[in-house]
């Protein structure tokens, strides 16, 4: 295999570089594959043809968004995709032609594009009542309250209801702290809670950091069993932990937050055995013990939330993304004895709770039972580890396969001992997936991480797809 190179710096990264990585507007970026068309008849066959697209072309979107949106917005692929049509875990550009969905939105759309069982009972909502407010009563929010605190074990029960992850994460810290009357929080290196003043600080990647004060937060060493400086041993991370609040705050915090699996941070697993002693040292300096299940919730691990793979029941969980298959939601379930803290003062959120995303959010739930998406996720995201894990036999550039269920991670290096990241390889191969019909995410710190985290009605037809792209990709660099 033909070697792609580019220079780069493996010690860091700026904000900047990091925006032209994930955009794929390189001078290397991939080309056309000139056999694409053969390759696509391939694709798993599927009874669904989209309506003729009579809207503006991705160049005219393109000029808008650059005029009026945000600078900071950026566009995957070098040439950026105009999707105007969904169904299931496909995608359809503005020529109809049709991609295999493996990033769902950033891990959102769980259930599959456009599912008619969310779908439906979504429209008779609008039609019905949209926004009452939750200061009269409606039976959406308290249905969807009462099912989803039926999938959280002991005392979770109680739930607020936000618009997003970052929402849902800024109350958890601020709930941990006022149930403690401590102010110092605990996250990992790696991690990524959000984007507001209190989750910032619980990020830990300079990148998605702006220069703002970010106080109280101290960030633990990563248990990343393929990067972390302890491996695989989840006991010696924990120690680092427990000196960190021993000689880093008075020996007393507010919460420990946490991924199960760092989503953004490149689908890292946690080394084993360390959730569950971290758990142990937090209850002893009195803190609070939060699960950020933002992106592993709702069945993507084949668990249906990525704590329960370590045997630890937390005080707090946040979760969005998959709750609503793509509607604006977000949630912080808790204890009735935490959730007492926000009767102290007001504490109200205009659109958590809104009756349309809580009808969509009752919806998922009984879509991921009916159709045992739980189940699917586990088995189908078994096959395509095992397949990835074969294709790493194969190619030497992949460093890493890691993640459970349809969280899944691969990691690309243009050196396995020395682990060196394969940026620039990582946007060549991801466009030409792109050019084969199949879309996958990227992550990590240097922008060298797949992100596999499809609709979880993903098949094991799809599955062969998505490796048979990837090895083809591979092979022609």
């Amino acid at each position: 295999m033909q070697r792609f190179t580019a220079k780069r710096s493996v010690q860091n990264i700026s904000a900047s570089l990091w925006r032209r990585c994930i955009s794929s507007t390189s001078q290397t970026a991939a080309a056309p594959v000139k056999d694409s068309d053969e390759f696509l008849a391939r694709l798993p066959p599927f009874d669904y043809t989209p309506p003729p697209y009579t809207g503006p072309s991705a160049d005219a979107i393109l000029n808008k968004r650059k005029e009026f949106l945000s600078p900071s917005m950026f566009c995957l692929y070098r040439k950026p995709l105009n999707i105007v049509d969904g169904k299931m875990q496909y995608l359809f550009d503005e020529s109809g032609r049709r991609y295999l969905d493996a990033f769902a939105g950033i891990a959102v759309v769980n259930c599959g594009h456009c599912h008619p069982d969310v779908v439906e009972p979504v429209i008779n909502q609008i039609k019905r009542l949209q926004h009452p407010t939750v200061l009269y009563l409606n039976h959406a929010i308290a249905d969807f309250s009462e099912a989803l605190a039926s999938k959280l074990p002991g005392d979770l029960k109680v739930v607020f209801f936000t618009n997003s992850g970052t929402e849902a994460n800024e109350l958890a810290l601020m709930m941990a702290k006022l149930y403690t009357g401590c102010q110092d929080i605990v996250s990992i290196r790696n991690g990524y809670h959000g984007n507001a003043a209190g989750t910032m600080g619980a990020t830990a990647q300079s990148m998605w950091k702006f220069n703002v004060v970010q106080t109280g937060t101290h960030h633990a060493v990563n248990p990343d069993p393929y990067r972390g400086v302890f491996g695989s041993d989840g006991e010696k991370y924990a120690r680092d932990l427990q000196e960190l609040i021993q000689y880093g705050t008075t020996g007393h915090i507010a919460g420990f937050i946490c991924e199960a699996i760092q989503g953004v941070g490149g689908i890292v697993e946690l080394a084993p055995g360390y959730l569950s002693a971290a758990y142990d040292i937090v209850k002893k300096a009195g803190g609070l013990f939060i699960a950020d299940e933002v992106q592993s919730g709702f069945a993507r691990t084949g668990n249906f939330w990525g704590f329960e793979a370590h045997n630890v029941v937390p005080d707090i969980v946040t979760m969005a993304k998959g709750i609503g298959n793509g509607f604006p939601l977000g949630a912080v379930v808790t204890t009735p004895e935490i959730a007492g803290v926000l009767t102290r003062r007001c504490y109200f959120n205009t659109f958590g709770g809104n009756a349309v995303s809580s009808t969509a959010g009752l919806a998922v739930l009984n879509v991921i039972e009916k159709e045992k998406l739980q189940e699917n996720a586990s088995m189908v995201g078994s096959y395509l580890k095992g397949k990835l894990n074969q294709l790493k036999e194969k190619h030497e550039i992949i460093g890493d396969v890691r993640g459970r269920g349809l969280m899944l991670g691969v990691e690309l290096v243009s050196d396995r001992k020395l682990k060196t990241p394969a940026t620039a390889e990582t946007l060549h191969i991801m466009d030409q997936m792109k050019e084969l019909g199949v879309l996958v995410g990227k992550g990590g710190y240097f922008g060298n991480v797949f992100r596999i985290t499809p609709p979880l009605c993903f098949t094991k037809d799809d599955a062969d797809y998505l490796v048979e792209a990837m090895d083809y990709s591979m092979s022609k660099m």
